[in-house]
Parts: structure tokens; C-alpha cells; sequence
């Protein structure tokens, strides 16, 4: 008897595995704040140049956002691109998460603020911290969610304020970031592969190396760390630097391995826009230079939201077509670091 109830037991598991859905992106969308913020700009208010910043992150510009503007409304622009590019109404989200290190406050979740204000009113709601990774953990949460039928739709929203957690008096981190928002709809389509297997991983013993030390329960605010700037965040460049290069790197070729495929199965390759000085790096270690996207020149790093907005900017571009297969790729702050495969289905 007890043979056979372990029988009927496998049974089930390896059933249930089989019957996972294949999950699509049905619609992208994105928002940029109007304010563009030049190099030129920032040589005005701290000691820099065009020249240096281009030389080491190929920026060249970024947006800010208004001082009325919060997280969650620039992740709410986004969100009803997307929806309107998939087509449908916000009612019929049933998950809604926004990945952020910037939220508009430490709670309510950013999330619940975005859902009131696109009437998404029979979705559950809550916001993913994994730094610049986010929107890709969001992507790979919200994945398994609708492949094992516990949601139809759900509604993933990268989205930062940066312009308010830097130190605008420090020129080695205050160049980097810019504020803006991205969007992706996810439903099961029926699709042959759609959202793949992703490789993730994080490394918490290296969190000092870029981090927001102060304004949490370890390190509360106070008159004196103010004063200190300890609410700012902080990085070691050169170590964040080597990190990513590493960790993007393994983790494409991970992603790769896990689906079967090599690099030239793939039409286009994302990478989290930190730094092109990174991002040509990663392309020359994996011989892609010639299919690695990068918009980092016009909005620097966008942390969470970056991802969604070069993808965002792929789809609209029309240089996909369905049955292409993008690899998306981050790494963030904690650290923590990802690689996703999606087959582009959408026309």
C-alpha cells in the first residue's frame, strides 16, 4: 500500500510539472520624465565634465524627474502604456508588482499606490527589492505564478526615483543615475517557449559595496547620520565593476546552457544599462558586441527600471519579430544577478 500511495503521489508531482503554461509578454511600455539633464548640466554643479563622464560610463544625459513627481507615478505612465499596448483593461490585471529601491515611501508598497491609480482593483499587489535586478526577478516571479495557473495576468513595473536617494555633492556616484519607468504584461499565450528558464543568484557578504546604509531599522535616521549622508547611496565603483562583469557573464551563459541553446540562438541581448564600460565588457567576453543593445548614452542608470525600458525600446522598434529570442540580464545591489530567454511573440 504504501508503494503504491508514493506511486500515485510522483504521479501527480510529474503531472502537475507538465502541465505548467507557457507564459508571453502580451505588451511593453515605458515613461521618461521630460527634464533631460545633460553632462553639460552636471559640470555646473559639481566638479565633472562631459568628457570624464562619457570616457568612464557612456552617458552622455539622463531624465529627472519634477519634485511632485513620485515613484509611483512615474511607474503609473508606464503601466498604462503597456496595458494599452496589450490591449487590455487594467481590471483585468490579477497581479501587480513593482520592482523598486526608491519607493514612494517604506510602506504601503509603491505597488498599492500604482494599483489606485490605474483602477486595477482586482489585483493583489506588492513591491520586489532586488536593486537593479528587479524587474528581472519581477519578470521570473510573475512567470511562475501564471505557468502554474494560480494567476491569468500580471503587470510588472520596474520603476525609480533616483534623483532622490543620491548625493547630488558627490560627482563619483551622482552622474550614474537617472529616474524613469518600464512596463511588461505577461499572460499565457499557448506559446512554444515564451518565458524561459533563468539563472539567478545573489551574494550577500558583498552588500557593502553598494548599499544604502542609513534609514532602516539597523541604522535609523538621526540628526547626526544626516548629517553624515548615510540615507545616500553609496558604491565602491571598481568592485561593483569586476562583480558585474562577472556575474552577468556566467549568468547568460547559465540561462543559455539551462534552455539548450548558445549565443547564436539569440537575435538580441539586454543587459542591465549600468555602464556601457560594463556592458561592452560583457558583450566582448561572449562575443556578441554586434547584437548587445544599449540606450545607457540617453538615461544613464535607471536601477530597477532600466531593464523594462530598453525592452520597451526593442519592441517599439521593430527590429524583433515573433520567434526571436531576447536574453535579458542584471545585476544589482545585495548582490544579486539574473539571466532570463523570452521568445518575442508579440507582432
Amino acid at each position: 500500500m504504501r508503494s503504491t500511495k508514493f506511486f500515485l503521489a510522483k504521479n501527480k508531482v510529474s503531472n502537475s510539472t507538465n502541465s505548467l503554461r507557457t507564459v508571453s509578454v502580451i505588451g511593453t511600455g515605458a515613461y521618461l520624465p521630460e527634464r533631460v539633464v545633460t553632462n553639460d548640466d552636471l559640470a555646473k554643479v559639481v566638479d565633472t565634465s562631459d568628457e570624464w563622464i562619457y570616457s568612464r560610463t557612456g552617458m552622455r544625459e539622463r531624465r529627472i524627474a519634477r519634485e511632485d513627481q513620485a515613484t509611483s507615478d512615474l511607474a503609473t505612465k508606464a503601466a498604462m502604456t503597456a496595458l494599452a499596448d496589450a490591449g487590455i483593461s487594467a481590471d483585468e490585471v490579477d497581479l501587480l508588482i513593482v520592482a523598486t529601491l526608491s519607493p514612494d515611501m517604506p510602506f504601503p508598497s509603491t505597488a498599492c499606490f500604482v494599483q489606485d491609480q490605474i483602477g486595477a482593483k482586482n489585483a493583489y499587489c506588492y513591491d520586489l527589492g532586488a536593486a537593479c535586478s528587479g524587474s528581472l526577478y519581477a519578470l521570473e516571479t510573475a512567470k511562475n505564478q501564471i505557468a502554474c495557473g494560480a494567476v491569468e495576468t500580471a503587470l510588472i513595473i520596474g520603476a525609480e526615483k533616483m534623483s532622490s536617494v543620491i548625493d547630488w555633492t558627490d560627482r563619483n556616484t551622482c552622474v550614474l543615475f537617472g529616474d524613469g519607468a518600464g512596463a511588461m504584461v505577461l499572460r499565457a499565450t499557448g506559446a512554444k517557449r515564451g518565458v524561459m528558464k533563468g539563472a539567478f543568484g545573489s551574494d550577500g557578504s558583498l552588500a557593502n559595496l553598494l548599499w544604502t546604509p542609513g534609514g532602516g531599522s539597523r541604522n535609523p535616521l538621526t540628526a547626526e547620520n544626516i548629517d553624515q549622508k548615510s540615507q545616500y547611496l553609496k558604491m565602491e565603483g571598481r568592485d561593483v565593476y569586476k562583480h558585474a562583469v562577472k556575474q552577468m557573464t556566467q549568468s547568460t551563459l547559465d540561462a543559455l546552457e539551462k534552455n539548450g541553446l548558445t549565443a547564436d540562438d539569440i537575435k538580441l541581448f539586454v543587459a542591465h544599462q549600468a555602464n556601457a564600460r560594463i556592458i561592452d565588457a560583457i558583450a566582448a567576453r561572449l562575443d556578441v558586441q554586434d547584437r548587445m543593445f544599449k540606450n545607457v548614452e540617453k538615461y544613464a542608470n535607471t536601477s530597477a527600471a532600466a531593464l523594462l525600458i530598453a525592452v520597451d525600446e526593442v519592441a517599439k522598434s521593430g527590429n524583433i519579430i515573433p520567434g526571436d529570442l531576447l536574453l535579458l540580464v542584471a545585476f544589482g545591489g545585495g548582490f544579486t544577478w539574473g539571466a532570463n530567454i523570452v521568445e518575442w511573440t508579440k507582432s
